[in-house]
């Protein structure tokens, strides 16, 4: 998929108010509408992309457009590349290193804390899910790296989390299991994950 230099995400509290905001901001401005649909709780995320001042025209045309609805947004100017490709939906391949699990209560908010963590450490975006999936509405983000660096981007992503009034729950592995790793390759969906076969402990 293309990659667009700016990103808005709004959520929203109903389906009316969110395909409203939709028509509004495609009517605003010359912009991509990459995604918008309901997730769980009954909110409604919509995701536009292209130039900077054309997102940033079609974001304030999707907030007045959604009104009392909108519970928060976002707007990325400079997104980063691989957090462009997360919030569209593309995985990396779990590696050896660290993981930290962030955890908050809308999806704008876990992307503001990713974007955070990226652009101020070298760390892997393993997985970023946007309020899908049984989450009531949450938002979690999976991050690899080397320990030194993933305390970092963890403390990065919190402090931004703290600045904006957003909580956070959050976890940090230091040397995870291979099989821990295995099945966030497969997803952290219950209902999609694989069945790995492992050698249980056995009694004498």
């Amino acid at each position: 998929m293309k990659r667009h230099p700016a990103l808005a995400l709004v959520e929203l509290d109903d389906l009316p108010a969110g395909l409203h905001a939709v028509d509004a901001m495609l009517k605003r401005a010359p912009i991509a509408c990459l995604r918008s649909g309901s997730v769980s709780r009954g909110r409604f995320l919509v995701l536009v992309g292209g130039t900077t001042a054309a997102v940033e025209e079609a974001l304030l045309a999707g907030l007045a457009a959604g009104a009392e609805s909108v519970l928060d947004r976002l707007l990325l100017a400079d997104v980063h590349p691989r957090l462009h490709d997360a919030i569209v939906g593309a995985r990396r391949p779990a590696a050896a290193g660290a993981i930290a699990l962030l955890e908050t209560r809308t999806a704008t908010a876990i992307v503001r804390a990713a974007e955070a963590a990226l652009k101020a450490t070298e760390v892997e975006l393993l997985e970023l899910r946007l309020g899908t999936d049984g989450l009531a509405g949450k938002g979690t983000a999976i991050l690899q790296g080397e320990l030194p660096r993933i305390e970092a981007a963890l403390a990065v992503a919190l402090a931004r989390l703290e600045e904006t009034g957003a909580a956070a729950r959050h976890r940090l592995i230091r040397a995870p299991h291979e099989a821990l790793l295995a099945q966030i390759d497969s997803g952290t969906v219950f209902a999609s994950q694989e069945l790995l076969e492992l050698e249980g402990e056995r009694s004498g």
